[in-house]
């Protein structure tokens, strides 16, 4: 089963470029992602952010418009330029600087198109500027649509103070082992899923998806079900970049779709196992997604 094609997911928040260590950059953000992703699998996401008048910002319209990805909603900013971040890959796994003050920070909420979305998906770094939490703000309460929130906590661009009003406002949450130990302050050893359920009802949320790295992922909803998934399979790991984006894409395909939890956590967990195995957290071979593309 796949949504239907009037659903139409806004994914709000920050497009730039990965830069690694070898030189080489990669188109990223992971609303970016999530709406390259979305896009591939057959939906018609409307991405929301803001990009430089500069090569990158040109060159990020140009990919989103061979993708097939709307650029209704893509701002062009003539004082700030494009974001970037430079990433440094240990033991496998990325460490970010993300570079401040950048076009995505200043999204503005007068420049919205017209909309009328089935889901509303954003990270938690695009509020680290008023500008474009205001923007967020705006649309949360122009739209009657529900609310994925993808948790990044990447020191130190967010504040607890920030960060609880966007929880209350969201029916969904993801987020990470690490990150669920920061947000309910836990002092003792837990199990995953009790946190999980902790943080589901400290906040009045319908679902929470935790993701667990290599033990996989588990999910529990407000009406007592739970799910959990683990690989199957070893990996030949290129790089973890975007594996969050791509296991969230699936997650909002499969709630679109209604798909069971089970479901949902499989087929993200086995597209997430698959974009871990290429470089970057994109690509642009469309027969990539063919495996992960489910019939109605």
């Amino acid at each position: 089963m796949t949504p239907d094609n009037q659903a139409r997911p806004l994914i709000f928040g920050e497009v730039l470029f990965d830069q690694f260590e070898d030189g080489s950059s990669v188109l990223g953000g992971a609303p970016f992602n999530v709406a390259w992703h979305l896009q591939a699998f057959g939906l018609n996401p409307l991405l929301v952010s803001r990009v430089g008048d500069d090569s990158y910002g040109r060159r990020i319209r140009g990919e989103m418009q061979h993708w097939g990805i709307s650029t209704a909603g893509l701002q062009m900013d003539s004082t700030y330029p494009t974001g970037i971040v430079s990433v440094t890959i240990n033991n496998d796994e990325p460490s970010f600087d993300i570079v401040a003050d950048r076009a995505y920070d200043h999204i503005s909420a007068s420049a919205l198109p017209p909309v009328e979305p089935s889901l509303i998906y954003h990270g938690s770094l695009v509020v680290r500027d008023h500008d474009s939490a205001t923007a967020l703000a705006t649309i949360k309460q122009r739209f009657d649509a529900p609310v994925f929130i993808d948790v990044n906590l990447r020191p130190p661009w967010w504040q607890h103070k920030s960060l609880i009003p966007l929880l209350h406002d969201a029916r969904w949450a993801k987020l990470n082992n690490d990150e669920l130990d920061i947000l309910i302050e836990t002092k003792t050893k837990t199990e995953p899923l009790d946190k999980a359920l902790g943080l589901l009802q400290r906040y009045d949320l319908e679902m929470v998806i935790l993701t667990l790295g290599a033990k996989g992922a588990i999910a529990v909803t407000a009406n007592g079900n739970h799910a959990r998934v683990t690989p199957t399979q070893s990996l030949d790991i290129v790089d973890t970049v975007g594996a969050g984006d791509a296991f969230s894409s699936v997650c909002i395909l499969g709630i679109l779709a209604q798909w069971p939890i089970d479901t949902i956590l499989k087929r993200a967990q086995a597209f997430a196992s698959a974009i871990v195995q290429i470089r970057g957290a994109t690509t642009t071979q469309k027969d990539f997604y063919q495996p992960f593309i489910h019939n109605r």
